[in-house]
């Protein structure tokens, strides 16, 4: 029997003995080290994330700033274009303005020119007539004439 123990007991401790080596090449023989320098590598990593977003918050704060800064100056610049387009607005109005007055006096003046023209033209006539009627009585008077000094 204690053949066949023997045998048992190999066969037995021989498993244990492949489960216990590889517990002990899975856990170390000091986890306690192992578990430190994980440990230690996890802070690092976490310390690295920490950095990074800690930079990337300052980047996207940096960029906030910098697209408000633009966002005023082209406020700015619109307010500064609006405020040219409106007095160049108001000076076009103004000169429009000037130009129809002018244009009005022009049109008051071609107008009087044209009844002086008129009144000129029928001053003409009136004297054309007034010629013709002396030329038509200055020549009655010489056929009279003539027809009294051929008769008497």
């Amino acid at each position: 029997m204690s053949d066949t123990m023997l045998t048992e007991k190999k066969t037995t401790e021989k498993p244990l003995g492949i489960l216990g080596s590889a517990l002990k090449m899975v856990k170390g023989e000091n986890t306690a080290q192992l578990m430190e320098n994980f440990t230690a590598e996890m802070t690092l990593v976490a310390e690295g994330l920490c950095e990074d977003q800690n930079r990337l918050h300052r980047d996207v704060e940096r960029m906030v700033t910098e697209q408000d800064q633009r966002v005023q100056r082209l406020e700015s610049s619109l307010e500064l274009m609006e405020t040219s387009l409106d007095e160049e607005r108001s000076a076009r109005d103004r000169d429009l303005t000037e130009m129809r007055q002018r244009l009005a006096v022009l049109e008051r003046q071609a107008g009087k020119a044209q009844v002086r023209e008129k009144e000129k033209e029928k001053k003409r006539g009136n004297i054309i007539k007034d010629l013709t009627v002396l030329v038509a009585i200055a020549a009655g008077a010489w056929v009279i004439v003539t027809i009294i000094n051929k008769f008497f």
